[in-house]
């Protein structure tokens, strides 16, 4: 029998590395042209901060660890050095960084200072891909993590509420899913559903338009560079269960909204649709197999509502998307792997999604997310 070692994220993929990195290059194309018509001299300025910093950083990882040595085990002059680096390098080593400093810019707000970027982008990919070995290697998503550093140590300094030509001086305020933090449920009227939906509110640069992301994923979809199973069980969960959380907030309020209002706002409020095209569907920091991605996909989704009704942060899809990483490993244990479906694999989806509705019901029910 013979053995082909691959490294993620093309396994089982005919095509190569390079193909599918730039599909997702391409994919992202709408969602940053939406950025740069709204916040033109702010995206400028992020993307071209953000992505030379990964790649730069991705560069000097491969010189640092590729040393090339002589016959007597003495390193090479600097000429050599730097020519055998670049022989180890490739296109690959450009591309990879540039996917993910796009994904992490267009998760920043316009506002963000170029030392937030800066600082976030050079974190991201050392902290999030370097250190674990490489392209293929990481088991989290390197744009998620800057973005996450970002946000927790500079995010009182970001101002959100920053407008442009698409936003009217009159929606100005909190972003849609800070209105409604802490129960302040009766907020949902401040946006429509038109106005989340084409990027007339407040948010972060890739919050512009959820139609740009749409499109972006729909030809992710079809090149098949993104799994349908990871943005169907990742969107479906979320429904399921703030479907569920939506009809029982609404009948407390006596039809002060209706549940598809509730509904819409969540879902085309924040990063949702962001991270259900172009982070969870990630194959580098997902499982491997079918079972195991549903898996993966229903428990982010799950932890987004969780995160959204009951935790102190309005969001929820960063940290959601960051736990399915940590969980991705023991999915593709060895002793577990099966391309089919065993009986585990329903037990592990039923337990999610009943556990994940019991804990939202009992905290609509008991907790003061409704006071």
């Amino acid at each position: 029998m013979e053995f082909a070692l691959e490294t993620s994220p093309h396994i089982k993929r005919r095509d190569s590395l390079w193909s599918m990195l730039s599909d997702v290059i391409i994919a992202l194309l709408p969602a940053t042209v939406m950025a740069f018509v709204a916040f033109p001299l702010d995206s400028l300025k992020t993307f071209l901060i953000a992505i030379p910093a990964m790649v730069v950083c991705e560069w000097l990882f491969v010189f640092f660890t590729n040393v090339p040595r002589g016959d007597d085990g003495r390193i090479l002059p600097f000429p050599e050095w730097v020519k055998y680096a670049w022989g180890k390098g490739s296109v690959n080593n450009i591309l990879a960084p540039i996917v993910s400093g796009m994904i992490f810019a267009l998760t920043l707000p316009a506002s963000a200072s170029w030392y937030h970027v800066l600082v976030g982008a050079i974190v991201g990919i050392v902290i999030g891909k370097l250190v674990f070995g490489g392209t293929g290697n990481n088991i989290f998503n390197p744009a998620l993590v800057g973005m996450l550093f970002s946000k927790l140590c500079f995010g009182a300094q970001w101002n959100l509420n920053q407008n442009s030509w698409m936003v009217e001086d009159v929606v100005a305020g909190g972003t849609p899913l800070g209105n409604i933090s802490g129960g302040n449920f009766g907020a949902l009227g401040d946006y429509g559903i038109l106005d989340l939906f084409m990027g007339w509110v407040p948010g972060t640069l890739g919050e512009v338009s959820k139609l740009a992301i749409l499109v972006g994923l729909a030809y992710l979809l079809i090149r098949r560079a993104a799994d349908w199973r990871v943005v169907v069980g990742y969107l479906g969960t979320f429904v399921l269960l703030m479907g569920s959380a939506g009809i029982y907030i609404t009948l407390q309020y006596g039809g002060a909204f209706s549940w598809l209002e509730f509904m819409g706002y969540q879902f085309f409020s924040g990063g949702l649709l962001f991270g259900a095209a172009f982070m969870i569907t990630d194959p580098v920091t997902g499982p491997i197999t079918s079972p195991s991605r549903w898996i993966y996909a229903c428990f982010g989704g799950a932890l987004v509502v969780i995160i959204r009704l009951l935790g102190a942060l309005p969001e929820g899809v960063g940290f959601s998307i960051l736990l399915a990483n940590a969980i991705a490993p023991a999915l593709d244990y060895h002793k577990w792997l099966s391309k089919g479906w065993k009986l585990w694999h329903f037990i592990a989806l039923a337990l999610i999604l009943a556990l994940s509705l019991l804990v939202v019901m009992l905290a609509l029910a008991y907790g003061d997310i409704l006071q």
